[in-house]
């Protein structure tokens, strides 16, 4: 695998065009898109040309949109359903948890 060719496809994935879509119009408004981007890369190498080898990933969430109109900038934050969900559920066992381990104590006495 080419290094080079590695990092550079790495690094045109990490710009900003990457975060920031491009601009849309809509009912007199300009709607920016922004997402999260983060990544990690990883090369390896053997003795001569054995066992050499590397990759790159790339994780991208929608993190919200800047709205422009009659010259007032507002950021609108992307709900992320799935997280909420799951910190419910976490919330919930934890409850679940300490509930269980009350009653389970009061039997004991």
């Amino acid at each position: 695998m080419d290094v080079e060719n590695t990092v550079a496809r790495a690094a045109e994935l990490m710009s900003a065009r990457t975060v920031f879509a491009d601009s849309i119009q809509l009912n007199g408004m300009i709607v920016i898109p922004a997402a999260k981007v983060r990544g990690g890369a990883g090369l390896g190498a053997g003795p001569g040309d054995k066992g050499s080898g590397g990759g790159f990933g790339v994780r991208a969430m929608p993190a919200g949109a800047f709205l422009f109109k009659d010259g007032k900038l507002r950021w609108k934050p992307a709900v992320d359903v799935n997280r909420i969900i799951l910190g419910g559920q976490i919330i919930l066992l934890v409850a679940l948890l300490t509930i269980g381990s009350s009653l389970f104590r009061r039997r004991r006495r």
